[in-house]
């Protein structure tokens, strides 16, 4: 850490200052304050209202420990288990991707194609199970299924979905839509991998601690979301919508793959930092024509 401690501990300021010399960048003292809080569990309040409180023992160990794997880059969200999505608590391990910010852009999108009305919705790669227990959230009469090819993975969706009292999700185990034979949604919503292998930005350090599957596809990065377009006028009813998240420099291939499709009224929208995140299309009502 940089900093040898005293034999009888250190004070709230001292490991505050500690942390925030070890995790640098401009959040540093924001994110320890949150690490602080979360190792030694106590609220954020209680943390600056008495900097002078010493930390000993087993609690100072692991303060020292998260301190030391945050700084390494392991992401904020596995130390403490937990990271807010849409105002709700959701779990994390290494199993699944931390949910983003930009993701709600998705959810959002994603309620406003289905309306008020009943809907049947799939969400493809659910990870966490974030977008799926968000909508179920939201809209407690519609019909949500989940699917994820790893079983870790849909362990903690359902977990998430428990504890959320969100039980009624339905959770599959399979690749896309192979667990889905015969079955026909309104909504078809994913947040798939679309990081190309060579992109410089699976080396950052916070990245190389979450599943690179979840991350790339491999190749250009729209592996994932060519099949995801491909396969979703079996499984759309006609006149259903499909949103789906890609890459911020993603947006025209990601239309014209639902384009050639058969999609109508297909669109892009930008995320909170105004970069093309979002592309959504509906199914023809008459379907007759399409490949």
């Amino acid at each position: 850490m940089g900093e040898t401690l005293a034999d009888d501990g250190a004070t709230l300021a001292q490991l505050m200052d500690m942390a925030a010399a070890a995790l640098g960048g401009a959040d540093a003292r924001r994110e320890s304050e949150a690490l602080l809080a979360a190792a030694l569990r106590i609220g954020r309040a209680t943390l600056l209202a008495h900097p002078g409180r010493r930390i000993d023992g087993e609690a100072l160990a692991r303060v020292q420990a998260w301190i030391d794997r945050r700084a390494r880059g392991e992401p904020l969200a596995y130390l403490t288990g937990e990271r807010e999505f849409w105002s709700l608590p959701i779990k994390v391990t290494p199993a699944v991707l931390v949910p983003r910010p930009e993701t709600e852009e998705l959810v959002a999108h994603a309620l406003a194609l289905g309306g008020e009305g009943d809907r049947a919705l799939v969400d493809l790669g659910t990870g966490s199970g974030c977008i799926a227990i968000a909508i179920a959230h939201e809209r407690p009469h519609w019909r949500i299924t989940a699917t994820d090819a790893s079983q870790a993975a849909l362990d903690v969706a359902r977990a998430n979905a428990r504890a959320l009292g969100l039980d009624r999700i339905e959770f599959l185990h399979g690749d896309w839509y192979a667990p889905l034979a015969g079955r026909r949604f309104d909504l078809i919503v994913s947040n798939p991998p679309y990081v190309a292998e060579d992109d410089a930005a699976l080396d950052d350090p916070a990245l190389r601690h979450e599943p690179r599957s979840a991350l790339t596809p491999g190749g250009d990065g729209l592996a994932a979301l060519r099949h995801i377009v491909d396969g979703a006028p079996q499984v759309l009813r006609p006149g259903g919508w499909i949103a789906l998240e890609h890459g911020a420099g993603q947006a025209r291939e990601v239309a014209a793959l639902l384009v050639a499709r058969g999609f109508t009224h297909v669109r892009c929208a930008p995320d909170l930092a105004g970069r093309e995140r979002v592309a959504s299309a509906s199914l023809p009502s008459n379907t007759t024509g399409l490949p």
